[in-house]
């Protein structure tokens, strides 16, 4: 087993500063990428699609509630399968209670979708404890229009803005074999009033570095809905640069998280 080489605290200290610096640098770089995320423009949802939910069925626009945003998780689960992929499976385990409290506080739902029947999902889900949205979109076109399901026999294959011509000349030339493929990733989108429009989707890699709220809120139009971003002007209520999410009332001796941030510097 190779470990990390054994130094001073000094040696350690000048090697961990100049690592700062990159990762500094880094997230720099990753602020200015999300900005450029949230400027995308958006595609207006025209196709009616239709879901089946534990109340039935249920439209794209249903899926938000009260919500202005929504990041749908598309999920590995042919109808044929009893079981979710196990690599959504252990995305999954992490979407917690916490988290979509957290979400819709910042005008945020959130949601599976998957392919296999709702009495299946229904079942996987009672098995693994999850409590979140999960919805079947079989018998709409809903996985092969945004390139999770693939099957020549029923629509052009297209994966991660890819046609067949360019998966067949990539590393994954098996995605063009002619099978049908399920596959994974991430779909947002925001609602004006009742019109729904697409913002923003990512597969493969582009869905590993999701975790926790702000890895969710940095995929959305919305974003964080924080003072320092940019684009200004996208939200009416902006908060102070912090991961605050909880909407409880204040009490006589707890002082709100807002206010203690409101007077100190920000960090980073």
């Amino acid at each position: 087993m190779s470990l990390p080489a054994i130094v001073s605290r000094e040696e350690w200290l000048s090697a961990r500063v100049q690592l700062l610096a990159r990762e500094k640098e880094l997230t720099r770089q990753l602020d200015a990428l999300n900005a450029d995320r949230r400027r995308l423009p958006m595609v207006r949802m025209d196709k009616d699609y239709r879901f089946d939910g534990p109340q039935g069925t249920v439209r794209l626009r249903d899926m938000f509630g009260d919500s202005r945003q929504l990041v749908l998780q598309h999920v590995m689960f042919d109808p044929a399968w009893e079981d979710a992929c196990p690599g959504c499976t252990g995305g999954l385990d992490e979407v917690n209670d916490g988290l979509l409290r957290h979400l819709a506080a910042r005008q945020t739902a959130f949601v599976a979708v998957s392919r296999a029947p709702l009495a299946k999902l229904q079942n996987y889900a009672d098995r693994r404890g999850w409590t979140f949205p999960w919805y079947s979109s079989g018998g709409s076109d809903f996985n092969y229009d945004f390139g999770v399901t693939l099957d020549p026999a029923v629509a052009p294959i297209h994966h991660n803005y890819r046609d067949e011509h360019e998966l067949r000349a990539s590393s994954q030339s098996h995605l063009a074999d002619g099978g049908v493929h399920e596959l994974s990733g991430m779909s947002c989108f925001l609602r004006d009033g009742d019109e729904v429009f697409h913002t923003y989707s990512t597969f493969g890699r582009g869905t590993e570095q999701i975790g926790g709220t702000y890895g969710f809120l940095d995929m959305t139009a919305l974003g964080r809905q924080e003072d320092w971003e940019e684009p200004k002007g996208r939200n009416e209520t902006v908060l102070p640069p912090a991961p605050f999410f909880e909407d409880v009332a204040p009490s006589p001796t707890r002082v709100s998280a807002v206010e203690i941030l409101s007077k100190s510097a920000p960090c980073c």
